[in-house]
């Protein structure tokens, strides 16, 4: 795991030596056809209120300056675009899946994507898209029911949405039917230890006022569980990594005003609606206690994991046949006589 990263949020001082990282405004697109409703209902199975979050998304969107709580998704936009341009090959047509308003297409340029079709389920994030030199399509869909035909995408491309999807076997398993053979999906996602310091604050609050406590942070993906689900969907040649991010705020509430601005509120059917004002005094107090900098501000900590997996093609690098190696692992220690007597 790479060391944890720290951005500063906009507003906040900056020590010497530190670069604030946020998104820049973006310019208007048109919006297609709100997706119809899913998720309607709670269950094993159906974890998240995708109506809400669509609702979250939009009003997100609408904000007179939304791109102020953007630096987090641009941020994870510019380390999938990382993993694009590692591949040296040109794709005809991409997917970005839960593209908000292209926090990915504004780090690429069409020598790498000729052309990129661009899904979120929330309609509004398309009235403001980044500037891009690539020609997208916008269309507004569920990730969890892609309206494309098989075999259609050379690159499907994913960040910060899919940990909203209620049944992500089967997102995974989509997002393989639409790629084209030898195609490749590169995704990043929020990893389980995001938002700890938020968490246990908001428990140990609710623990002290009220005696008891509900979840305030939706659950997220464990890193053993993703090559796993990736694998069973049907990809191949995996890598999946981490990394931490550590974005510092003057306090608590400032922490859940930018995921709200984020469209990253908890929606989650079994959330608390309300929250008391004692409690989130003394969960702001705890935050401050147990996580606080030196300099009085606190920091919030984004897990991400990152994936790449391809779509199986017969032009693969296939693994050697079990039993055709010519020297045994017990015979390192005397490779260089080995090298000698050749």
């Amino acid at each position: 795991m790479a060391a944890a990263r720290a951005l500063w949020r906009p507003g906040l001082p900056v020590p010497r030596g530190c670069g604030r990282l946020w998104a820049q405004p973006g310019r208007a697109a048109a919006a297609a056809a709100p997706p119809p409703p899913s998720g309607a209902s709670p269950g094993a199975r159906s974890p998240f209120d995708r109506r809400l979050k669509r609702k979250q998304k939009n009003w997100a969107a609408l904000r007179p300056r939304p791109a102020e709580c953007e630096y987090l998704r641009d941020e994870v936009g510019s380390g999938v675009a990382d993993r694009v341009l590692d591949i040296p090959r040109t794709f005809p047509l991409a997917l970005d899946l839960g593209s908000g308003r292209g926090y990915i297409a504004r780090h690429l340029n069409q020598e790498v994507i000729e052309k990129l079709v661009q899904v979120d389920i929330a309609e509004n994030v398309f009235k403001s898209t980044s500037e891009s030199e690539i020609p997208t399509v916008s269309v507004v869909a569920d990730e969890e029911c892609l309206p494309f035909k098989e075999n259609t995408f050379d690159l499907v491309v994913s960040s910060l949405s899919l940990h909203w999807v209620n049944d992500l076997p089967k997102a995974f398993r989509e997002i393989h039917q639409v790629l084209k053979p030898d195609g490749v999906f590169i995704g990043a996602m929020f990893g389980g230890d995001t938002l700890y310091e938020l968490r246990c604050s908001l428990q140990l609050a609710e623990l002290e006022r009220e005696g008891g406590f509900s979840p305030h942070v939706s659950p997220f993906v464990a890193v053993s569980d993703l090559g796993h689900l990736l694998s069973r969907a049907g990809f191949n040649t995996l890598t999946v990594d981490t990394d931490e991010i550590q974005v510092n705020y003057p306090g608590l509430f400032e922490v859940m005003e930018d995921l709200q601005g984020m469209g990253e509120s908890n929606c989650s059917w079994n959330r608390k609606p309300l929250l008391h004002r004692d409690t989130m005094l003394a969960a702001a107090a705890i935050y401050q206690e147990m996580y606080g900098n030196s300099d009085g501000s606190v920091p919030a900590t984004f897990q991400i994991f990152y994936m790449i997996g391809w779509k199986f093609h017969e032009s693969q690098a296939k693994p050697a046949q079990r039993g055709s190696a010519t020297v045994s692992l017990g015979d390192l220690a005397k490779i260089d006589k080995l090298l000698h007597q050749k």
